[in-house]
């Protein structure tokens, strides 16, 4: 067999391999099969094996073109493993430089506190305590300094909680408490692919003549969020403010 069809068949069945590896993983850990813990392994694998099934593709179509002859298997093996590796090689470049947090609020002097999702939550989630790493505040300040409570001159705090509510709703967040006369909202949201839990707590008070939105977001399980729950609070803040003008 010529080599470039050799590098051809190889580079495909591993794509297919890491493409099968990668859904299992995806898909057992959302039906709470397996942990994460073992879930995030095998996705790592998977990646590897699409990357490297994508270069022998691309050694492939190399050695066809010299050959002038056909590159399909080589094509469809390397556009495979690129196809399996790209989204964690692109949410990892994405994290790169962030913090290993996971616990984000908009007030780090007086983070809004959980009630309600204690009950919730398992013994070996991640604390509440805000204890560990001894620098958190700092890791966050520099890892995303424009988080801030949110400030709103108009609305009324009883107004701005319903439309908190609604907007926290919507989103498909599984709400475990909300009290208007605390101005207080819990809840929990789910990431779309691995299906972590990663739990939210919305303060609204009044601040002098403005109404004050703080929102925490943390993750149950993993050192590091990958910057997940910063991107969940600037968005919610952000739509809450849009909706409100």
């Amino acid at each position: 067999m010529l080599k470039h069809a050799k590098l051809g068949k190889f580079s495909t069945r591993l794509a297919l391999i890491s493409g099968l590896l990668a859904g299992a993983a995806v898909i057992l850990h959302r039906l709470h099969v397996v942990a994460f813990q073992f879930a995030l392994p095998v996705l790592a694998v998977s990646t590897l094996c699409g990357l490297i099934a994508a270069l022998l593709g691309i050694s492939g179509l190399f050695v066809a073109m010299r050959q002038r002859k056909s590159a399909l298997s080589s094509l469809t093996g390397s556009l495979l493993g690129f196809v399996v590796a790209m989204p964690t090689v692109f949410t990892l470049l994405a994290a790169s430089g962030l913090p290993r947090i996971h616990d984000i609020s908009t007030d780090l002097d007086n983070p809004p506190q959980f009630t309600a999702v204690p009950a919730l939550r398992e013994a070996t989630d991640n604390p509440l305590d805000r204890l560990k790493p001894d620098n958190l505040t700092q890791l966050q300040q520099a890892g995303y300094p424009d988080l801030k409570p949110l400030q709103l001159k108009r609305p009324a705090p009883a107004l701005v909680f319903d439309q908190a509510l609604q907007l926290a709703e919507s989103r498909g967040w599984a709400i475990a408490a909300a009290s208007a006369d605390l101005g207080t909202i819990e809840a929990t949201a789910v990431t779309p692919v691995m299906a972590f839990k990663d739990d939210v707590v919305i303060r609204i008070q009044r601040n002098g003549e403005h109404t004050q939105v703080d929102m925490r977001s943390v993750s149950r399980v993993g050192v590091s969020d990958l910057g997940a729950n910063a991107v969940r609070i600037r968005d919610f803040l952000n739509d809450l403010q849009q909706s409100l003008n």
